[in-house]
């Protein structure tokens, strides 16, 4: 009975803290008036949103998405300054293309981390998730959703896939299984 009244006002604790200390970080001040009206609209932000979750996302290996979250910053730096050279440099350099990244992940929160952590990167953005097509018959080729990702320097798509799929969607595989 607690338990669900605790849900009814806490649907989402992690995001009400995350929201909070946003709040706190954007308004560079601790005082009590400012923690109070933070937490007053992180508890109503997360029960407005509560109805746009409709299954929790189980986090199993919460270590390794910290981990994760430390590579993700080391690439995003790395990956600025390599687009500043491309940008910089002659134009002909450039090679952007299209690749369709077929994908192993099947929650759909967990496909929108990955759609977002590659826009995210530098150099790379999500385009579309092209989902399984519900009339077909269940096969292992028309059961798994596509992401179209746009590159701004590809010399192998297929390589670009492969590093895609190994640096970013094998550890969300672990870490949302």
């Amino acid at each position: 009975m607690l338990r669900s009244r605790l849900r009814t006002w806490f649907p989402h604790p992690l995001l009400s803290l995350t929201l909070l200390a946003i709040w706190l970080l954007l308004n560079n001040s601790l005082s009590p008036g400012n923690i109070l009206l933070g937490a007053t609209l992180a508890l109503i932000l997360s029960r407005l949103t509560a109805n746009f979750w409709p299954e929790r996302p189980r986090l199993h290996k919460p270590l390794k998405l910290l981990a994760y979250l430390v590579q993700l910053f080391g690439d995003i730096l790395v990956a600025n300054l390599q687009v500043a050279v491309l940008i910089l440099g002659p134009r002909k350099r450039l090679r952007p293309t299209f690749v369709e990244l077929p994908l192993e992940l099947t929650d759909p929160f967990a496909i929108t981390v990955l759609a977002s952590v590659i826009s995210l990167t530098p150099g790379t953005v999500s385009v579309d998730v092209i989902a399984p097509s519900p009339g077909h018959k269940a096969s292992p080729a028309n059961t798994r959703s596509t992401l179209l990702v746009h590159s701004l320097d590809a010399e192998d798509a297929e390589r670009l896939c492969q590093h895609l799929k190994q640096r970013y969607e094998a550890p969300l595989l672990e870490i949302f299984r």
